[in-house]
């Protein structure tokens, strides 16, 4: 893989993967991971795409700014967005689905959008309980950076157990802990951001909008509110899956991708 940077609109520098061939496919990651976390879609992905992964604020080779907001975020995807010369498939895992919906508002230069159960609350639904926050919180304060990701992998994206013994097996493990500190503040910022459906009115780049059946409630609840607020979208409910299809569904979740992206004119 080839290391690229860009500059985001704070001054941020933002770091990417690159590998295959083909249009451009921008990957974006979501909690107590980085880049790496897309490993087992790559093969597929690099034989048709030049995917960029990204490494969101915080981790891996991006920098990072003294005072955290999410919106930052959203200008980060934009920024490599942005800078690549074709249109992109953008594509994003829970909270990195929700920084990139954002990003697809910041650029004029995105072709479609694959979202995975986007992190977003409202409606009365809490995808991230607070009192697991707080937990979160004090974890990292006692040093268990594992824990925060395993807490979180249980508890936030609602992994049976077995699931998280092998994610602790793979090498993006390492990753996700070096991520720990970074996992409280962005689920504290999901939590204060609101989603206004009027704002995605005019955003008419073909979406497509995944989500397991096995997933918590909110997740589902979340995919309906971006289903309903944008123009040119459909849903795929991944039979079987939750919020890690990724991993747990690797051939089924890359092939809706790819059916979608290969479908888009």
């Amino acid at each position: 893989m080839i290391r690229g940077e860009v500059v985001s609109a704070d001054g941020t520098p933002i770091a990417s993967w690159r590998s295959g061939a083909g249009p451009p496919l921008v990957l974006v990651h979501g909690t107590a991971s980085d880049h790496s976390r897309w490993a087992p879609v790559l093969p597929a992905f690099e034989q048709r795409y030049t995917v960029h992964a990204v490494d969101r604020r915080g981790r891996g080779g991006s920098g990072d700014a003294e005072d955290f907001a999410i919106a930052r975020e959203f200008e980060d995807v934009a920024a490599v967005v942005d800078s690549l010369a074709e249109p992109v498939n953008l594509v994003g895992h829970s909270y990195g689905a929700l920084c990139a919906l954002e990003g697809a508002l910041r650029s004029r230069n995105v072709r479609t959008l694959a979202l995975y159960e986007p992190s977003l609350e409202g409606a009365g639904t809490e995808i991230y309980p607070r009192e697991v926050i707080e937990r979160l919180e004090r974890l990292l304060q006692a040093g268990d950076r594992d824990g925060v990701v395993a807490t979180t992998a249980r508890e936030v994206a609602g992994q049976p157990p077995e699931v998280v013994d092998a994610m602790r097996l793979q090498p993006a493990w390492r990753a996700r802990v070096a991520a720990a500190h970074t996992v409280p503040r962005e689920l504290r910022a999901v939590t204060t951001y609101r989603f206004e459906p009027e704002r995605f009115r005019e955003l008419t780049v073909p979406t497509l909008l995944l989500s397991g059946s096995e997933s918590p409630p909110g997740y589902r609840t979340a995919v309906e509110a971006v289903d309903g607020a944008l123009p040119d979208s459909r849903v795929v409910v991944m039979p079987g899956q939750g919020h890690g299809a990724v991993d747990t569904g690797t051939d089924l979740y890359t092939a809706e991708v790819v059916r979608f992206v290969e479908g888009s004119s």
